[in-house]
């Protein structure tokens, strides 16, 4: 099992929004809105390394609002 922290940027007033798209998401199992650098952090459990790559690649960049992401793999 693979698991990993996707750290997520959004435009202006847009994390609110987009919080409840990115928890729809296959493979996150929590997402939070959080202060800081970034706007918001999912957390993912996957199979494969391949598909935290693709939830972080594809779908959350893919979502109208998101401009950047940080893919974080736990070691332990």
């Amino acid at each position: 099992m693979v698991h990993a922290f996707i750290m997520v940027k959004t435009g202006p007033g847009k994390s609110e929004q987009l919080v409840d798209s990115v928890r729809g998401l296959a493979n996150v199992t929590e997402a939070h809105v959080v202060a800081g650098a970034y706007d918001i952090i999912a957390e993912t459990d996957a199979e494969e390394v391949y598909e935290v790559l693709n939830a972080s690649a594809s779908d959350i960049q893919g979502l109208t609002g998101v401009t950047d992401t940080k893919t974080y793999i736990a070691m332990d």
